[in-house]
């Protein structure tokens, strides 16, 4: 794992440390089911306490990113983490499966009925639907996908779609690929959600190691989650050097930037404000936009 902690910073290791392996999840330098070093061994890696590393462990595991089994060593969560059904041998076992979770949940059979019926005429997609639980994220992913695919794009939360399946109706899923676990169940079996991984910010970040005068640094996006995690990977680069200021769209006034060296933007942000040295930042990996492009194309 490539993970640079800053002891310089003002930004806790704990948090540097936790921040840094969502990125290396988001942009699926760590796969899923892929095992992390112990805490004793990253401790000694990064030249910090152990319980530090124990602490981000803990953290991100809470958070679900990855998961924690006793005796074995914690790793990045998979798309099969949770309960799963019974086995079955035959059609009617896996009918059998449905009607008794269905009933367990508290669903009648014309509703099960009903929903199945929904499902075996859905027509093949003729929209994309963004699932994410941070708005602004989705609003990212929305405008990047509309602007590189040219095709409609709506978006939900996992809240929503769990309580309107409809959603779906007639929708290719994309969400995140972290979240695939807790979208997939919300979706038919056969329409599962198309996995999304975000781009390495590796471009960015050699920028600001490479500069040599004490600058002001700015980061603009319409996320919170993107501001949060931009701001500890960032600071790892920017040591005390370099100040590290995070705006979250609207900005707060026109001479917001004004004393700003570099931004560094979002897609939405990068259109919406003026700089004269504004580095621009696509969320989603150019790979992750070729292969949703082949899936719609698939009959």
């Amino acid at each position: 794992m490539d993970i640079r902690i800053s002891k310089e910073s003002e930004i806790p290791l704990r948090q540097q440390l936790a921040e840094q392996i969502v990125l290396l999840i988001a942009t699926g330098k760590l796969e899923a089911g892929q095992a992390l070093p112990s805490v004793r061994e990253l401790a000694r890696r990064l030249k910090i306490h152990h319980n530090t590393v124990s602490e981000a462990y803990q953290d991100l595991i809470r958070r679900r990113w990855l998961v924690g089994r006793r005796g074995s060593r914690v790793m990045v969560r998979t798309l099969k983490e949770g309960v799963q059904p019974a086995a079955a041998s035959s059609l009617d076992d896996l009918i059998n499966n449905l009607i008794r979770v269905a009933r367990q949940e508290g669903y009648s059979l014309q509703s099960l009925r009903e929903r199945v019926r929904d499902r075996l005429l859905a027509e093949p997609p003729d929209h994309i639907l963004v699932v994410d639980t941070d708005a602004g994220l989705r609003r990212l992913l929305q405008q990047e996908i509309r602007a590189a695919l040219n095709w409609p794009v709506d978006v939900c939360s996992r809240e929503e779609l769990a309580a309107s399946p409809g959603l779906g109706i007639g929708a290719l899923t994309v969400a995140a690929h972290y979240a695939i676990p807790d979208v997939n169940p919300l979706l038919p079996g056969n329409r599962p959600a198309i996995p999304l991984v975000f781009g390495a910010p590796d471009e960015q970040l050699d920028m600001i190691r490479q500069r040599r005068d004490p600058s002001i640094l700015a980061v603009v996006s319409v996320s919170q989650g993107f501001l949060q995690t931009a701001r500890s990977v960032i600071s790892t680069a920017a040591g005390r050097r370099h100040v590290l200021q995070e705006f979250l769209l609207p900005l707060p006034g026109p001479g917001a930037l004004a004393a700003v060296d570099v931004v560094f933007a979002d897609s939405i942000a990068g259109r919406e404000i003026q700089h004269p040295h504004l580095v621009p930042y696509r969320l989603i990996a150019p790979e992750s936009l070729d292969y949703l492009a082949s899936a719609l194309r698939t009959p």
